[in-house]
């Protein structure tokens, strides 16, 4: 079994109020999450943590992937003492949150899922190989190519450069590792029949927003749980929680009123 990391978080608002857990995705860490927590904070509990091999939280040599990283949170919930949580992820984070829920629905109360790293098909499927080969070649510096195209053009200034600078600070093998266990490991969730089976598995409900209209059709004919839906946002990249953080914390508030206990 995985051993858990300690990672690095920080916890913002009051002690005993709703829990809720903002995890960032593939290259990022717990930085991009700043102003929805500060402003999240008023009304609940808010961890925000870097993810394994990513930002400030320990660097293994293997096991850089979303099951493991779910394993983590799990244990760091468990030592703060909180929960449920409603989990929110944003990209490879949604692959991890989502891995929480189905592995201990108990501790998690419902996911937000923003623009995830699942449903991979056609055109995305057949560049899988290649672009695993490139990150186990050239690691964060082939990972930041893939980030550098990854925003609208409303994009607020400066957004594009700060993800590429935070990439470019992730360890290669974490970026490849990642890639891997996102996509083309045992048990990877990231490919379309692969992610319909696990989606089946969710027991919690989900709000899923995706920046593709096909992709927020696929999922809605994937809902199983009383209370999900999925929201489509067109014209907006891939980074939609820091795109349209006003927003983004409207949603989450949105939600999170309708499912407190």
């Amino acid at each position: 079994m995985t051993t858990a990391v300690d990672l690095f978080h920080t916890v913002l608002g009051p002690s005993g109020a709703p829990a809720l857990l903002l995890v960032h995705g593939w290259g990022g860490d717990g930085r991009e999450w700043s102003p929805h927590a500060e402003v999240l904070a008023a009304e609940h509990r808010v961890i925000v943590p870097d993810l394994r091999g990513h930002g400030r939280s320990p660097v293994p040599d293997e096991d850089n992937t979303p099951a493991a990283m779910a394993h983590d949170l799990m244990a760091l919930i468990t030592c703060l003492g909180i929960g449920p949580v409603i989990a929110v992820g944003h990209s490879m984070g949604v692959q991890v949150v989502n891995l929480l829920a189905i592995g201990h629905p108990d501790r998690v109360r419902s996911v937000i899922a923003l623009d995830p790293a699942h449903g991979a098909h056609g055109a995305e499927l057949d560049d899988i190989p290649l672009r695993l080969a490139a990150y186990r070649e050239n690691g964060a510096r082939e990972a930041a190519s893939f980030v550098a195209g990854a925003f609208s053009p409303q994009a607020p200034p400066g957004l594009r450069t700060a993800h590429i600078r935070t990439v470019l600070g992730t360890p290669d093998h974490v970026i490849a590792q990642a890639y891997a266990g996102m996509y083309t490991d045992p048990g990877a969730v990231g490919i379309r029949p692969h992610s319909e089976a696990y989606l089946r598995r969710r027991t919690r409900p989900a709000l899923t927003v995706w920046t593709s209209a096909e992709a927020a059709e696929w999922e809605r004919r994937h809902l199983h749980v009383p209370g999900s839906r999925v929201d489509h946002w067109p014209a907006t990249g891939h980074y939609l929680h820091e795109e349209r953080p006003e927003r983004t914390i409207a949603l989450i508030r949105e939600w999170a009123a309708r499912d407190e206990p």
